[in-house]
This record gives structure tokens, C-alpha cells and sequence, in this order.
């Protein structure tokens, strides 16, 4: 569906946290199971997406990570001990075990068998970069956090690296909640890994996010709860269609690849039914397009979630506007009740404004 010669896309956590934060979003669901590559396809509908990381923030995070990891994760285990398990043994030259394997399903599998094998061990172990599979909506996504503690107890904490501060022992909420959310897709994965191993070890739902101190390089780190994340998550892919039944219900030959003619790229995209919101603009690469698209159906989704839960049936600006006026609408309806009283309030305001303004203005002059 991508293209014969186009390589796929992996999904990672980022994807798969926005992908559950709109689970009715077909058109995000088949392409992401498809691996396209959604910013090459917004371009080549010409609605180029502004959504992603600079290549100098990508350059900086990866030096702090670095510094971070260095010394055998000598300072990362430090931080896990001291803001997540102050009782165990500090840790002293934690182990590292190599990670190295053939294709994704070779590293997938090596990461599980460096967790069982850590699991038992009593000590200190730091996962860099491991592996992870989380079935989603009947296709296996491939996930590589940061890192993953083993502690002494044999319980697995996710470690999420980021390069923005954490000015006096806060950062910002945004960017700390993104975090939280890519945090606990990991977790979910982790269950799975833990699953199969008996007895199961604990997957801790507290996180460890390290970010740097003040605007220095120096790393600090805070305890993130993902509990509320990893529910919601949980429960969002879960509800999400299967890849085979959305594309079972497509035109046949549909296909995305971007170098094919703009309309019938564009047909292909149109024939996937999108759920734009503006929190897609934050999310996704597609958002600019769906957001267009949006605004020529007229539809009240491009307003907001919230604002068209209220409005029930009302589907568009101009049927909402037409129920406010009286001129369509049930009257039994809480929501046109809504509206109406709302707009007969507005007209009496703006009534009361106007009469003394023309009052005013029908004084003559001296």
C-alpha cells in the first residue's frame, strides 16, 4: 500500500502514543500499519507538515544521552537508585550486556533474554536501547526506549531521556505529559516481555525521566507515575479497528506511494475517513491536510473534541449556527436548547449595548 519502492516506517512510541490518543482515526491507523512515511506523503499532497524535531535539538539530545549512558550508565544507575529505590545496595559497575542481534525479531528476542537473564541476578543491570514488540491492532510495532533498569529486586523501570530542562526541579507540563505518555507505551510493552517469564517479575509504573539541570548539561532526573498514561493507553489501543478491516474495506489497488499523480494520491488519502482535531497539529504530519480538509467539509470537529462532544448531533458550523436562529433543529434537544438560549442571550447583550450608544449618538451637538 506504501509503494513497492518505498521503505516502511516503523512505529515507534511517539506514533503510538498519538495513534491511542485518537483511536477513531482510520486513516492514521492504516497508514501507520502500513509504514508510510506520513511527512513525505503530507508533502507531496502539498500540505507540508511543520510537525518534528529540529536537527539541532536531535544533535543536542543525543550528546546528553550520551553523557548520561557514559561510564557503563555509572551516573543513570545513580539517579534510578536514588530518586526510585534508595533501599537497595548503591550500584557498583551495574552490568551492560550487549544487545547486538540480526533484524528486529533477532533484537526483540535478545532483549528478552538479557531481561530474564537480569531478573535473577541480584545486582544492577542498564538495557541501552533494547527492544521491545507490542502487538498493535493485529500488527507487531517495534519499540527502542532509552533504557531499562533491572534492579537488585528483579523489578524493570523504563528510563526516558529528554533534552529539555528541569528548571528548580520542574520542566514543562506539556512536554513532561508527551513524555509520561511515550513512557507508558513502553511499560505496556515491558508487560508483555514479562509475561512470559516465571514467575513474572514487576514492571515498575513509575518512570524515571532524566532530563538536563537548570541550562546546564548536567543531568537531574524525576519519578514520573505513568499509571493514569498506561491505562488509558492500554484501554485506547485496545479499542482500535484491525489494520485488515480497514484495509479490507478500501477501493482495490489503493495505494499511497508519493511520487503517483496528486489526485490520485489525494483519492487514495480521501478514501480513508480522518478524525481531525487541532490536537493533531501537535501529533501528526498529516494534520495541515486533514485540517484543510476539515474546514471545506465545514465540519465542528476542526473547533475541538470537547465542542463537538456538546453538540450530539450538529455535525457542521453551518447546521449549529442555522439550530442557534431557530430555522432547523428539535427544540427537545438539550443541545439546540443550548444554542438558542445562548444566542438569545447574546442578542439581548448586544441589544442592551446599542441602545445607549444610539441614545448617545441622538443628542445633537452643542
Amino acid at each position: 500500500m506504501r509503494g513497492p519502492s518505498v521503505a516502511p516506517q516503523p512505529l515507534d512510541a511517539r506514533a503510538l502514543a498519538a495513534l491511542a490518543a485518537n483511536p477513531g482515526c482510520r486513516r492514521r491507523a492504516i497508514l501507520d500499519g502500513a509504514g508510510v512515511n506520513k511527512a513525505t506523503l503530507a508533502s507531496a499532497l502539498g500540505s507540508p507538515s511543520a510537525f518534528g524535531q529540529s536537527q539541532f535539538a536531535f544533535m543536542r539530545g543525543n550528546a546528553f544521552e550520551a553523557r548520561v549512558k557514559a561510564d557503563g550508565g555509572a551516573e543513570l544507575l545513580r539517579l534510578v537508585h536514588e530518586r526510585l529505590d534508595p533501599e537497595a545496595p548503591p550500584p557498583k559497575g551495574g552490568a551492560v550486556p550487549d544487545l547486538g542481534a540480526s533484524g528486529p525479531e533477532g533484537r526483540t528476542a535478545r532483549t528478552a533474554l538479557a531481561l530474564r537473564e537480569a531478573t535473577g541476578t541480584g545486582g544492577w543491570t542498564l538495557l541501552d536501547h533494547p527492544l521491545l514488540a507490542l502487538d498493535v491492532a493485529g500488527s507487531p510495532a517495534f519499540l527502542e526506549p532509552d533504557a531499562v533498569v533491572v534492579h537488585p529486586d528483579g523489578s524493570w523501570t523504563v528510563v526516558e531521556i529528554k533534552s529539555f530542562p528541569m528548571l528548580d526541579g520542574s520542566a514543562d507540563a506539556a512536554k513532561v505529559g508527551a513524555a509520561a505518555r511515550q513512557s507508558a507505551v513502553y511499560v505496556l510493552a515491558l508487560e508483555q516481555v514479562a509475561a512470559h517469564v516465571d514467575p513474572a517479575p514487576r514492571v515498575r509504573h513509575t518512570v524515571l525521566l532524566v532530563c538536563p539541570k537548570d541550562f546546564s548539561n548536567l543531568p537531574t532526573a524525576s519519578a514520573v507515575d505513568v499509571r493514569k498514561q498506561r491505562s488509558v493507553t492500554r484501554r485506547q489501543l485496545e479499542r482500535l479497528t484491525r489494520i485488515e478491516e480497514i484495509a479490507d474495506s478500501l477501493p482495490e489497488g489503493t495505494c499511497f506511494a508519493p511520487d503517483l499523480p496528486p489526485d490520485r494520491l489525494t483519492a487514495a488519502v480521501e478514501s480513508v475517513p480522518a478524525t481531525y482535531a487541532p490536537e493533531c497539529l501537535s501529533a501528526c504530519e498529516l494534520a495541515f491536510h486533514c485540517r484543510d480538509r476539515a474546514r471545506a467539509q465545514d465540519a465542528v470537529t476542526s473547533l475541538g473534541r470537547s465542542l463537538r462532544a456538546e453538540l450530539g448531533g450538529l455535525a457542521t458550523v453551518g447546521s449549529v449556527l442555522a439550530a442557534a436562529r431557530g430555522e432547523s433543529g428539535d427544540p427537545d434537544d438539550p443541545a439546540v436548547a443550548a444554542l438558542r438560549r445562548a444566542a438569545a442571550l447574546r442578542s439581548e447583550a448586544l441589544g442592551g449595548v446599542a441602545a445607549p450608544r444610539a441614545a448617545a449618538e441622538a443628542v445633537p451637538c452643542p
